[in-house]
């Protein structure tokens, strides 16, 4: 029996396949390449090319491999691009996804570990966050999370189809031999990782009047590798039985902008020059989770979450692969 991993080929996706074909598990890789990189997958992983919304897709890829589950990551991701770009964020996150489910329903597939996002909460009214705080979105990213949620929510009671919503904070951090290369990069850690390698002459700060102690926006960051064991963990807790859950995952320590690239100067050695400009639209002040009803349920925790971990397996992923995942030239 397979598993069937959606966007496996994007970050999160390809460190979580990674992890389950090193416990010897069956997976096939559903990803349209738009954002995800084929080399980072082995090259004996089962690899369709296509979108999740395509129902023919699904139905041959679930009849050619005895599928048993599904992890869901398939989506974009980018937050100030989905408020420039509702429409494609809703066609592509919420539509796609939801002919996805009926996909896996007619194939007798019940079980779904869903990759949603704190940008379901919006601008938090406490701290830390826990998962019974209020769900107000403040861009189109997070609403298309949320209204996926509820999709599973309402699956479940007429259907049957148990699952496990992982709401993540800041992915960031590498494996040895994976790590994050996006383009644009609009994600903070690897855009210091650039200016301190001198591929970009300086990182953005956007926005620096905040209310937080040094008025840029604090995030909760966790390591990629941490939250690929956390998939793992859910889809187990679905195989044994287990009622559908939503669950935070994050350190529940928050970093600010500044603190990031601190840290990234003391761990590279390298100075970082900075420019400040206006914040973006849709951006929260602060995101920082608790995290321990995941650690309950799933017997996990962040182990690799601390930041100066994460900046260092981020930065010796980028010493050894200067390009990311492009071809040397």
């Amino acid at each position: 029996m397979a598993i069937l991993v959606t966007g496996g080929a994007g970050y999160i996706g390809s460190v979580t396949v990674e992890c389950l074909l090193s416990r010897g598990e069956d997976v096939v890789v559903l990803d349209n390449l738009s954002r995800g990189h084929r080399q980072a997958l082995a090259s004996k992983t089962i690899f369709y090319e296509g979108n999740v919304g395509d129902g023919n897709l699904a139905t041959r890829i679930t009849k050619e491999n005895e599928i048993e589950s599904c992890i869901h990551f398939a989506a974009f991701a980018y937050v100030g691009e989905s408020v420039e770009r509702p429409r494609e964020y809703f066609e592509n996150n919420v539509e796609q996804g939801i002919t996805l489910f009926g996909s896996l329903l007619r194939a007798g597939i019940h079980r779904v570990v869903f990759s949603s996002s704190c940008a379901t909460y919006g601008e938090p009214e406490q701290l830390p966050i826990g998962e019974t705080a209020r769900q107000w979105p403040t861009n189109p990213y997070g609403w298309g999370k949320l209204l996926l949620e509820s999709v599973l929510a309402s699956y479940d009671v007429a259907y049957g189809l148990k699952f496990v919503a992982l709401r993540y904070f800041n992915a960031a951090g590498a494996t040895e031999t994976l790590g994050e290369h996006h383009d644009p990069e609009t994600h903070l850690i690897p855009n210091v990782l650039q200016a301190a390698s001198g591929k970009i002459s300086q990182v953005s700060i956007f926005g620096n009047s905040y209310p937080t102690p040094d008025g840029t926006a604090i995030r909760d960051y966790i390591h990629v590798s941490d939250l690929a064991e956390a998939h793992v963990r859910a889809l187990d807790y679905l195989r044994q039985g287990n009622a559908s859950e939503f669950l935070n995952l994050a350190s529940g320590r928050g970093y600010s902008v500044l603190e990031v690239i601190e840290c990234v100067r003391q761990v590279t050695g390298r100075p970082v020059r900075v420019q400040t400009g206006p914040a973006r639209p849709g951006d929260p002040s602060r995101l920082v989770a608790d995290s321990s009803k995941a650690q309950n349920l799933l017997s996990w925790s962040p182990r690799h979450s601390d930041l100066p971990t994460i900046v260092r397996t981020a930065w010796n992923w980028h010493l050894r692969h200067p390009q990311g995942y492009a071809p040397t030239l």
